[in-house]
């Protein structure tokens, strides 16, 4: 029998809610009472979320084409994210997880309160609210035992921005591709989620031995990958080599650029970034850094 959810506030008034593999950073600006308010709501919804999950796991975890509809609203937000990825790539619902997470918190908290900010940090992939006027700064450091801020963006009220999402073998989710770290901003935390999954999956140079590999079920009986080969380890690699697997990766945020589903990428290998997208010029110093091991929840959100 698994513990029940738990809340804590934190010393700088932050809300902590965690519930097994969800994790969550809340923070809600504005009068005293809208935000005390908007925290009640987060521990309200975020009491069942996992069991919600957990009653349709096979089916999120399922190749969506031709699978019946989802009836939880975190898992039909998990289905609607991935839907316009799924003509051109595999990718199953649970690639949305953590994003669709954030955002019907966030959801509940906005609802009907009048905040300025608020977001919602899910292990990194983060929903944001932003009232007119609003910006958000997001900092990113390498690893979670070298605290060094390593690259910043800043998102205004006005960018079509509202969810960032970061991906890469390194992180606490499979990955498909060489990626240090991919960090996507778009319109949605869910949409975020899925695109910076493809776009790390892309980062990659198939068949090279210093790219490690394994059967993503030999590490998780139940992972949505199943037969395919995910990353363990990346070794050194050629100049020309770490360009061409960057190639790759920017070539696959630029087709979800272009088809309006991600506003800006930041893509990191070896010590190597590539940014695409107008909004990714707002970054500063060594972009998109890679987070190592469970640094997706290393983005830092003010």
């Amino acid at each position: 029998m698994r513990a029940p959810p738990q809340k804590q506030r934190l010393a700088d008034g932050r809300l902590h809610l965690h519930d097994g593999p969800i994790d969550l950073i809340i923070e809600a600006f504005g009068e005293t009472s809208a935000a005390e308010e908007a925290y009640a709501a987060a521990w309200r919804r975020f009491a069942t979320i996992l069991d919600e999950l957990c009653a349709e796991l096979p089916l999120l975890r399922a190749d969506p084409r031709g699978a019946q509809a989802p009836q939880g609203a975190v898992a039909r937000r998990m289905a609607a994210a991935v839907a316009p990825f799924r003509a051109r790539r595999f990718i199953t619902p649970m690639a949305a997880v953590a994003g669709a997470v954030a955002e019907e918190v966030l959801e509940a908290m906005t609802a009907g309160r009048q905040l300025t900010r608020a977001y919602v940090n899910n292990g990194g992939d983060i929903a944001l609210h932003l009232g007119r006027g609003e910006t958000f700064s997001i900092g990113m450091v390498e690893c979670p035992d070298w605290p060094r801020l390593i690259g910043r963006a800043t998102i205004e009220a006005a960018d079509r921005v509202r969810g960032v999402a970061t991906s890469g073998w390194r992180g606490r989710s499979f990955s498909l591709g060489a990626a240090d770290a991919v960090t996507v901003l778009a319109a949605s935390a869910a949409v975020a989620d899925a695109a910076a999954t493809l776009i790390a999956n892309a980062v990659d140079i198939p068949g090279h031995p210093a790219i490690r590999r394994t059967l993503a079920r030999d590490l998780d009986p139940q992972s949505d990958l199943g037969e395919r080969r995910v990353t363990v380890a990346v070794g050194p690699l050629a100049p020309g080599e770490t360009e061409r697997a960057l190639a790759a990766g920017v070539s696959e945020a630029e087709l979800w650029l272009e088809l309006g589903l991600i506003q800006a990428a930041a893509l990191r290998l070896r010590e190597e970034t590539r940014l695409v997208g107008a909004v990714a010029s707002r970054y500063l110093g060594h972009v998109g850094a890679a987070a190592c091991n469970e640094g997706k929840a290393r983005h830092a959100v003010g």
